[in-house]
């Protein structure tokens, strides 16, 4: 009993400061690693990887979706007053990605991968790539109101809406069509258009990022299990068994305060039955997010990425931002989980992607995906809970 009262003793400590220690991390740390060894100073482009000890990985491909999210990161810590410098590695991150990922053979639209060299790898139109373009652009257009900037904006959501749109509702996985259809390319898209419309004010923004509340209503969300499914039909009918990623439902819960801050429109219940759904799937002995489950509850999958834990948090501290008693504390105590399990690395900047149920590390690298996960939890945690 003593034990287990010096462990939560050490939590609470641990769980005083904790936003401020992860900020600094990302400022003496992420931030500096990825500008510098995940930077191509050869052909260009941020590096898909590092290897274990930290050295850059230049054989890899570079996804269109991970350029992007580098460019949100340094926006967004130059938006935050973090990394004055990141405005300029956001600009010279976006340049790169306008002129070898739009369009380059001649059709609109962004790429799906790049050879190293920034030769085309993959010419699919992905419209999980678009939402990531879009929330660069809309994160790097927040810094200096740029015209040009303001222009691939809506060339972008004119893409969207005139060739990667379904007539059953929300977007196609891509150009060419390909099934199942997620909910993931449509969660991201409308997270990009709440931070479009945070960036312009553009009242086009609101009603697009409301379409895909619509949606999330009426197809993607079960409200009499109170489950997010990942996986559907063209029309929109679930695929049976329904899986159940918990760190979407934390996400949608945190997406959806977001909502509710731009347009009025309550979604406090939905946040509740997300959360409490996300709760059911933890791993006993780190209290971490699991990656899979099913509807009834059950673990499917064991092992732990890291990007749940960052959703955790920020679903905590949209329920904090809301006044939820106790959330607050459960927004510090998740980010304590990500700091000790995954950020613990021995490579400053770095982090451990995924775990197995015995805690063992599944990645042998450590990829720039995850940045903006945990990036985008730090800037909430100090926004909310200073």
């Amino acid at each position: 009993m003593a034990e287990r009262d010096t462990a939560a003793a050490a939590d609470t400590l641990d769980s005083a400061d904790i936003v401020a220690r992860l900020k600094l991390r990302m400022v003496d740390h992420c931030l500096p690693l990825w500008s510098t060894e995940g930077w191509d100073d050869r052909a260009g482009g941020f590096l898909d990887r590092l290897d274990l000890d930290g050295r850059a990985d230049r054989l890899a491909p570079r996804r269109v979706f991970v350029q992007a999210r580098q460019i949100y990161c340094y926006a967004k810590a130059a938006q935050m007053g973090w990394y004055p410098e990141g405005r300029a590695i956001a600009l010279k991150g976006l340049e790169h990605l306008l002129a070898k990922a739009k369009a380059p053979d001649g059709k609109p639209g962004f790429v799906h991968t790049l050879q190293p060299d920034g030769a085309v790898l993959d010419p699919l139109r992905d419209s999980y790539d678009h939402a990531f373009v879009l929330l660069a652009l809309a994160t790097v257009y927040g810094l200096d109101r740029d015209e040009q900037i303001r222009s691939e904006i809506d060339a972008l959501c004119h893409f969207v809406e005139t060739q990667l749109r379904s007539p059953h509702g929300g977007v196609h996985e891509g150009l060419p069509v390909s099934m199942p259809r997620r909910q993931n390319p449509q969660m991201h898209l409308f997270e990009a258009m709440i931070a479009a419309f945070d960036a312009t004010h553009d009242l086009v923004f609101q009603n697009r990022a409301g379409n895909f509340f619509s949606l999330f209503l009426a197809n993607l969300y079960d409200k009499q299990r109170q489950v997010l499914g990942e996986y559907f039909e063209e029309d929109w009918s679930r695929i049976e068994p329904v899986s159940v990623e918990p760190g979407h439902q934390a996400e949608w819960a945190w997406l959806l305060k977001g909502f509710e801050r731009i347009t009025g429109c309550p979604t406090g219940r939905y946040r509740g039955e997300l959360l409490a759904t996300a709760l059911r799937y933890r791993d006993e002995a780190t209290g971490c997010l699991i990656d899979e489950g099913d509807a009834r509850g059950k673990i499917r999958r064991h092992t732990r990425r890291l990007w749940p834990q960052t959703e955790i948090a920020k679903a905590w501290i949209a329920q904090a931002e809301a006044g939820e008693a106790g959330a607050a504390d459960e927004a510090r105590a998740a980010l304590v989980r990500l700091e000790r399990h995954y950020l613990s690395h021995p490579v400053a900047g770095g982090w451990y992607d995924q775990f197995d149920r015995d805690g063992n590390s599944l990645v042998a690298t450590i990829p720039a995906s995850s940045f903006y996960h945990v990036l985008s939890a730090v800037a909430e945690a100090e926004q909310v809970l200073g």
